[in-house]
């Protein structure tokens, strides 16, 4: 099997890759990265001597050139994205043109060369916010930020193109992403490099906003289980039910590094704060058992790699 991994250098693409050529079953792997600021090809260390890994640095928005890149690939799985709220914020302009633009390209690409099956990563935040239970496949899309809007357009255009044109596209939809790699600007790396730097963790507003969590590891494998044995068309939500507000978070990595929760500083809120995620992964559930890895040992174990690590987040 051959596969193309757009934003193969990131934090989830990296792990992904790992999982990917661990199996004696990928022929190729090429990752297909810009290298924006959290992308970084240390991500991809371990396998710079496998003859199986191909890197490309390249943009999705520049269609020519990933047309040639993506000729000969049995797969894709697209995880390039601007995924930062804030930043979405601040200038919506570039997570509309490589969120949805961008996408559009992969799936032409896929349609024209006749490519096997794409499968397209996107996110809980497509939901909106949450006040009571949890969001299913079926629940409206109702995006808050910029962000989450541009990923709902690129939802909705991926399954376009699976109902007009064929094209096997399933779509992942995850909750928030903790692990080793991650760039310092999501919230567990931002609070974690606060405290090893000796600054106090900002937290925004009163700190009762909840999201629900999952190791990047076991995000990784559930992709690769939609790819095996999910079905074309269809929408997978990814889940943990493992949900903490940002305060009870900020309160065990103050713990986990050993400083009292006076590090905790709250800061001015964001511009359109949601305040509650929360998806149902019973769909998932039917082709994918694997146990999840603990939360406060995947959590330590985060903390852990930031502090041997700091070359790589500094």
């Amino acid at each position: 099997m051959k596969y193309f991994v757009t934003g193969g250098a990131g934090f989830i693409g990296s792990h992904l890759v790992d999982l990917l050529l661990s199996s004696p079953e990928a022929e190729l792997v090429t990752v297909y990265d810009k290298l924006t600021y959290a992308g970084n090809l240390k991500n991809l260390q371990k396998w710079k001597t496998d003859e199986r890994l191909i890197f490309m640095k390249g943009d999705i928005c520049d269609k020519a050139t990933l047309l040639k890149a993506v000729r000969g690939h049995n797969v894709i799985i697209h995880l390039a994205a601007e995924s930062h709220v804030d930043q979405s914020i601040n200038s919506a302009e570039p997570f509309v043109k490589t969120n949805v633009l961008g996408t559009l390209n992969i799936l032409e690409s896929a349609m024209l060369l006749n490519v096997q099956t794409v499968i397209h990563v996107s996110t809980d935040e497509v939901y909106g916010s949450i006040s009571n239970g949890s969001a299913n496949e079926n629940s409206s899309l109702l995006p808050n930020s910029p962000y989450a809007a541009s990923k709902a357009s690129s939802d909705l255009i991926a399954r376009s193109f699976f109902q007009t044109h064929g094209v096997d596209v399933r779509i992942t939809r995850c909750c928030n992403n903790f692990g080793a790699n991650q760039y310092p600007e999501k919230f567990i790396p931002v609070a974690i490099n606060a405290i090893l730097r000796g600054r106090n963790v900002p937290l925004y507003g009163n700190g009762l906003n909840a999201r629900e969590w999952i190791n990047v590891s076991d995000h990784a494998k559930a992709i690769l289980a939609v790819l095996q044995k999910g079905k074309p068309g269809e929408i997978y939500n990814i889940g943990s039910k493992k949900e903490l507000t940002n305060l009870e978070l900020a309160k065990m990595i103050c713990r986990l590094l050993n400083v009292k929760e006076s590090r905790i500083d709250f800061v001015e809120d964001r511009l359109g704060h949601d305040f509650r995620y929360s998806i149902e992964s019973k769909k998932l559930q039917s082709i994918f058992s694997d146990p999840l890895m603990d939360f406060e040992k995947g959590l330590e174990n985060t903390v852990n790699w930031y502090e041997k690590n700091s070359d790589w987040w500094q």
